[in-house]
């Protein structure tokens, strides 16, 4: 396994629209365990592929707590299939997005279908906090951030902080 580069706001391949995976093969297992190991090593409890450059549609998630055992979900081409009426707040980051949080509010519920690291399709019914991480990874896969559910002054705000910080690590 290898811990790979994640990368950050301005890049423009954050805003990409990733590919279905056609199968799950050697590649995608070996991919899928170097985002587990790079996300735990962040820390973080959900990386998409194309946080690590990658515009597949695959993402990992653990939404295990700190002292219990890893509880880590592998997901090849995610699906939404059906999201509750009811609405949750929860505060969100991003590991794309370093040291920024802010409260989004998404669907309480959701059910997902995917493939599984062993090429299974799968559904899963979530709530609470895995319920919001997989709508934040499967949003990365569309090629949308967290900050796109903001409100339009605190997400140019932001955008403009990091395009700064990032010519200024250019420039020097």
């Amino acid at each position: 396994m290898a811990l790979l580069p994640i990368i950050e706001l301005p890049d423009p391949r954050l805003r990409l629209v990733s590919q279905p995976v056609a199968s799950i093969d050697a590649e995608i297992r070996r991919l899928m365990d170097d985002m587990l190991e790079t996300m735990y090593d962040a820390p973080g409890i959900g990386l998409a592929a194309i946080q690590v450059a990658v515009a597949k549609r695959v993402a990992v998630i653990d939404v295990a707590r700190e002292g219990d055992a890893p509880t880590p979900l592998c997901l090849a081409n995610p699906e939404i299939v059906w999201a509750s009426d009811e609405c949750a707040a929860y505060q969100e980051g991003c590991l794309s997005i370093p040291e920024y949080y802010e409260d989004v509010e998404r669907p309480e519920r959701v059910r997902v279908r995917y493939l599984d690291r062993d090429g299974k399709m799968q559904e899963l019914e979530a709530d609470g906090l895995l319920a919001t991480c997989l709508q934040h990874e499967i949003d990365h896969l569309n090629g949308v951030l967290f900050i796109d559910h903001i409100s339009r002054l605190k997400r140019e705000r932001v955008i403009k902080k990091f395009a700064k910080s990032a010519r200024l690590r250019s420039e020097a």
